[in-house]
């Protein structure tokens, strides 16, 4: 890679910028920039196309550089930069949210606007946390997430999260317990779609609710996908049993949906797809397709109502952020639905879905892979790690595949994909191709 483009920063420039989840010293020393981008392409820093293969981060669902959102955006930015939303607010937020929630699912129909994944997940626990004392049940306050599980990098998120690199931050927050991950691979290998079996791993639920009493366990929080892991696809079933438990034991249930919603299965979101009704749901990166950073939480009528018939105070919930509702990301969440309603990209990637799944699937007998997992839209291809250097396989692939002109994910040894849902069958074959040829030539 020509290192000495003039599109590059200056060494000084690259050294001030601390860069998230990423070895910086190795990056610094071989950088690949994105300049511009387009639909299903980024541009590097000297001149390539890349296609995206993972939606920028799982985000950008309607593409990149959409007409729509990008007129909106600039049309808000030069009526009103900023209003707050403490106290006062401003049309669009109001605009947006009711949009949104006639998109919701069940009776998911009052949000609570955020600025990312992160602060969703923090917000849905304190909110879950908040109710039980509410309604009178100050003694719940354990909250149970699951082993693998990526609820963003807050105090809260990384608690109930199951990532161990995640974690290593000293304390994290009292009280949490983890469910087992829903991986068997000793069940089978190369499944497509949902696993025919590993229900049992949702019976975990009740051991963990006989060890610390239904009557001290606020919520359960789970990933209908778990995504960042590595694309692990949950058994048939294993929702709507988890559903009945906390019916069972009067436990919230909360799905993040930071990266199932906004059409990543084939359906607004994973609580569609699944049939499943959660009591809390998380969302973001989709929301706004990635133009402005917002974050949302949706919470039942009932929820929402027991804040506003039991508050003794003005305020029902001490709990906001400067950004909440900022006008430019309204204005651009406003445009992303209706670029997805306008282009039915939900019923394009349910019907994109097989073909995917059949063409990811091809990779079985490619170099190295030892798995491969997908449902909808997402596909995570699992490579066998290099003896004593785990992860070093994959981030060589991410690397030659970005040089061959392909963006892909990768997380410990796993290749996880989440293309645009505007893709054609030629860019899904591209992205196989390219990936079969980078697997043949990496030791």
């Amino acid at each position: 890679m020509d290192n000495l483009s003039p599109n590059l920063p200056s060494p000084e420039a690259l050294d001030s910028f601390w860069m998230p989840f990423t070895p910086n010293r190795q990056f610094k020393a071989q950088p690949r920039l994105l300049v511009s981008a387009n639909d299903m392409h980024y541009q590097s820093h000297d001149g390539r196309q890349i296609l995206d293969m993972t939606a920028g981060i799982w985000c950008s669902n309607a593409g990149h550089n959409r007409p729509k959102i990008v007129e909106a955006i600039q049309k808000q930015a030069a009526e009103m930069d900023f209003a707050p939303t403490f106290n006062m607010a401003h049309p669009k937020v109001f605009e947006f949210t009711h949009k949104l929630s006639k998109l919701l699912p069940y009776d998911l129909k009052r949000v609570f606007l955020t600025n990312s994944g992160s602060e969703s997940a923090d917000t849905a626990l304190k909110i879950a946390l908040a109710y039980q004392r509410a309604r009178g049940m100050a003694g719940k306050v354990r909250l149970i997430g699951r082993e693998r599980a990526y609820h963003g990098v807050g105090f809260g998120g990384i608690s109930v999260g199951g990532i161990p690199k995640n974690r290593l931050f000293g304390p994290l927050l009292n009280g949490v317990d983890h469910l087992p991950h829903t991986y068997q691979p000793e069940l089978g290998r190369f499944i497509k779609g949902e696993p025919e079996h590993g229900l049992d791993s949702a019976e975990a639920l009740e051991r963990i609710i006989t060890l610390h009493d239904a009557s001290t366990i606020a919520a359960v929080i789970v990933e209908p996908v778990a995504g960042s892991t590595g694309v692990l696809v949950p058994p048939k079933g294993y929702l709507k049993r988890l559903r009945e438990i906390c019916d069972k034991h009067d436990i919230l249930l909360i799905f993040d949906e930071v990266i199932t919603g906004f059409g990543r299965l084939g359906a607004a979101f994973g609580a569609d797809y699944f049939g499943v009704r959660p009591d809390i749901m998380c969302m973001a990166k989709g929301i706004t397709n990635a133009a402005v950073p917002m974050g949302a939480v949706a919470v039942s009528n009932r929820i929402y109502d027991t804040f506003m018939q039991t508050s003794e105070t003005p305020i029902e919930l001490f709990h906001g952020y400067t950004y909440t509702g900022h006008p430019l990301a309204c204005a651009a969440g406003i445009a992303t639905l209706e670029t997805y309603a306008e282009e039915g990209l939900f019923a394009r990637a349910a019907d994109m879905a097989p073909y995917w799944q059949e063409a990811i699937h091809s990779l079985k007998d490619a170099r190295h892979v030892i798995d491969i997992r997908n449902l909808g839209l997402i596909g995570g291809i699992e490579l066998e790690p290099r003896a004593g250097a785990a992860t070093a396989r994959a981030m060589e692939v991410f690397n030659k595949a970005f040089d061959a002109g392909l963006l892909i994910r990768v997380t410990g040894d796993i290749i996880a994909m989440s293309p645009p849902l505007i893709l054609e069958k030629s860019h899904i074959d591209q992205a196989v191709e390219i990936l079969r040829k980078v697997l043949s030539e990496t030791e």
